[in-house]
């Protein structure tokens, strides 16, 4: 019997979104979450960036905001987990409600606006959980203040506290939930981003007289035209950026979709997204020759859907709305989808496959 849909998902899904979230955080925290037996899948081990990541299947950025539940969740069989988005100052995000199921549609909108304790409040949780027996690839998905002059500042500030502790950074300049932020993905602004992101990336590293630099990656919209793409790929080559997450969730609104909360305000996470967001990575792929590594992310909920992603060209894949719906387990249960397709198709790695639909 599966515990979630049996116990969990009636309760949670009768409260309101953000409270089931809290909810299922204190239950992390708690270790009552149930536990899944997890194969070992040699084809699905995968190295990026010097990292040794045991599964191509992360977390997204938006579930453990403030690095309260690292552990647990590596322990859901996730491959990787991104904590964040968190800012440099605490702030409380935009009014409740701001987190919406559209449950026919299995997709979720939210207006969070980056509610974040703050630069300091993360960094006890994560050098705990470093300085004890954490272990386990940890992304850093750092943004600004909606009341910050200075976006720049803030994303540097991000860059130079987490260098040192993170197995990545991300550069969040998608959001559609912050006034003003996607509009840093514009070439110029992008440019000037990325060079102080990157020498403060560097100057961390110097500082602690570490010999390696932790990547650096940004994380784009999937409401991109073909000209902005162009630009940001010319940008992620020129600038050394070490990746591309590939994408953020989309303030379209697919005509398609059922449920009545599709007119909420805010972006739009889960099925809707998988294609236009994997369009997105592929053209990425594309423009980059390959040559930019790519995370690849939206509307992932099964193994076929993560091989999708791959084959367009992500190295690495992050799932989030398929947790709401396919509960803690979905991570393993995806790794076991995505190991059989792999096999399936002929592929003995990860590596092997990626980028296979443009050859």
């Amino acid at each position: 019997m599966d515990i979630y849909r049996a116990i969990a998902a009636p309760f949670l899904f009768n409260i309101r979104a953000e409270a089931a979230h809290r909810f299922s955080i204190w239950a992390l925290k708690l270790g009552l979450a149930p536990r899944y037996r997890r194969k070992r899948h040699e084809n699905l081990a995968t190295e990026l960036w010097g990292v040794r990541f045991p599964n191509p299947i992360g977390l997204a950025a938006g579930f453990d905001k403030d690095c309260e539940v690292i552990a647990a969740l590596l322990a859901l069989g996730f491959g990787f987990v991104e904590a964040g988005t968190v800012t440099p100052r605490p702030q409380a995000g935009n009014p409740k409600p701001r987190l919406f199921r559209l449950t026919e549609d299995r997709a979720v909108i939210n207006r969070l606006g980056f509610n974040s304790g703050g630069h300091d409040e993360f960094y006890r949780h994560l050098n705990s959980w470093r300085s004890g027996s954490g272990s386990g690839p940890i992304g850093i998905n750092v943004g600004k203040n909606k009341d910050s002059d200075d976006a720049v500042a803030d994303y540097v500030a991000g860059v130079r506290r987490f260098a040192a502790l993170a197995d990545y950074l991300v550069v969040n300049v998608s959001s559609p939930n912050t006034p003003g932020l996607r509009d840093l993905q514009s070439k110029i602004r992008l440019q000037e981003l990325a060079a102080a992101a990157i020498d403060a990336r560097n100057e961390a590293a110097e500082n602690a007289g570490d010999t390696g630099r932790c990547p650096l990656l940004i994380k784009i919209a999937p409401d991109l035209g073909e000209s902005e793409l162009e630009d940001i790929a010319q940008v992620a080559l020129e600038s050394g950026i070490d990746g591309i997450i590939a994408t953020n969730t989309t303030i379209a609104r697919p005509p398609e979709l059922q449920s009545p909360a599709a007119a909420e305000a805010g972006g739009l996470s889960g099925r809707p997204l998988f294609e236009p967001s994997t369009r997105v990575l592929g053209d990425l792929y594309r423009l980059t020759g390959g040559n930019v590594p790519l995370i690849g992310a939206g509307g992932v909920f099964s193994g076929r859907d993560a091989y999708e992603k791959i084959i367009a060209g992500a190295s690495l894949v992050q799932i989030y709305t398929s947790l709401v719906y396919r509960g803690p387990g979905v991570a393993a249960r995806i790794c076991d989808e995505l190991a059989a397709c792999l096999a399936a198709e002929g592929f003995a790695t990860v590596s092997s496959a990626v980028g296979a639909r443009h050859r």
